[in-house]
């Protein structure tokens, strides 16, 4: 059984999707988020699954999610529960999709003084986002990242407090930057997508956005504080130095 924060960060994160859907599918053992507006995105068009009351037929699984975005180009599944998530990888692989797991990492590390970064507006960081969007898909027309950079917006539906923090240059560009989503009612705070400009890599404007968002985090209450990691990728590594300890896993299943 997942421990109390575990159990904590999944609710958070099924009410979040379904706080920012335009629409929602109801589904075996969960839920389809869908919206128009932002078709490219599969963050925002997506098959979720909990699995928490066993209800989930993996071999089922394909059809359910080609029914629930059978208007999309892309298939794209979040599985909550890591048992769940790895019954489901054989026949999602089986019917074409990639596999990829998706650390839970909690903050148990002490919290940084200071931090130096703002709370800015969308339009601060509209260019650089744009920019490294272009750098992750050089294949994604112009609408594609234009509805990658405009979606962000839609993240301020998903909690009760959702704002973006940003580490700013000295001439004033906002250099790198991630979200905040908070619930200071029940105490959990998540930081999602820290980038930085690839003009202002290794020069600590992550740092100063990390710190600033953990020290919010703490100023509102918020004792359960995490992010998610690709299990695969480095920044997991750089969150542990900077106190965050893997308390689980979800799995992740595309396909184009």
């Amino acid at each position: 059984m997942p421990g109390p924060e575990l159990r904590q960060i999944r609710a958070f994160v099924t009410a979040f999707a379904r706080r920012q859907a335009a629409r929602t599918v109801e589904l075996p053992g969960g839920f389809a988020v869908l919206d128009d507006a932002f078709a490219f995105s599969h963050g925002n068009n997506r098959v979720l699954v909990d699995g928490i009351d066993g209800t989930v037929d993996p071999e089922a699984l394909p059809v359910l999610a080609d029914e629930a975005l059978a208007h999309l180009k892309h298939r794209a599944i979040t599985v909550l529960d890591d048992a769940t998530g790895t019954a489901c990888a054989g026949p999602l692989i089986r019917a074409g999709y990639f596999h990829s797991a998706e650390l839970v990492m909690l903050h148990t590390g002490p919290v940084p003084d200071g931090g130096g970064a703002e709370e800015v507006d969308l339009d601060a960081f509209r260019v650089p986002l744009a920019r490294r969007w272009r750098g992750f898909l050089p294949q994604a027309d112009d609408d594609a990242v234009r509805q990658l950079v405009d979606r962000r917006e839609t993240r301020r539906r998903g909690a009760d407090v959702v704002g973006f923090i940003g580490a700013r240059t000295a001439e004033g560009d906002v250099a790198s930057w991630a979200d905040l989503y908070m619930d200071p009612a029940s105490g959990i705070a998540q930081i999602e997508d820290l980038i930085t400009s690839e003009d202002h890599l290794g020069r600590g404007y992550a740092d100063a956005v990390l710190s600033t968002a953990l020290r919010r985090a703490v100023g509102a209450g918020c004792a359960t504080r995490f992010l998610i990691a690709d299990a695969d990728d480095w920044p997991r590594y750089w969150y542990g130095r900077r106190g965050f300890t893997v308390i689980g896993r979800f799995h992740s299943f595309g396909r184009d």
